[in-house]
């Protein structure tokens, strides 16, 4: 069971609409920084600084593939995020509208 302050602290995580995102993002798959950048139109830094606040609070698995790392959804052991990242809207239109990239 969670804390008070683990509550607290992944609420406030959470209430970034970036980082919310990015978890909704991840929900539909796996995904690299560059996929992220493509996606939320914004820079490299300020992606790879949201993912890290989210991998520091364990929100995000990371997993390293040649060069480059890939981040995931790490919730299955959080079940007060259960309910909530159902309720997050589906990005699976986002997602097929555009072009296959290849991080380089």
């Amino acid at each position: 069971m969670s804390t008070i302050d683990e509550l607290s602290d992944c609420m406030k995580l959470l209430s970034d609409k970036t980082r919310l995102t990015i978890m909704a993002l991840l929900r539909e798959k796996e995904m690299c920084v560059c996929d992220l950048v493509d996606i939320l139109q914004t820079t490299q830094p300020n992606v790879s600084q949201h993912l890290r606040k989210l991998k520091l609070g364990g929100l995000v698995h990371e997993t390293r593939r040649s060069q480059w790392i890939y981040y995931s959804l790490n919730v299955e052991n959080k079940p007060h995020l259960h309910s909530l990242m159902q309720q997050l809207p589906s990005m699976r239109e986002q997602l097929a509208a555009r072009p296959i990239m290849k991080c380089d």
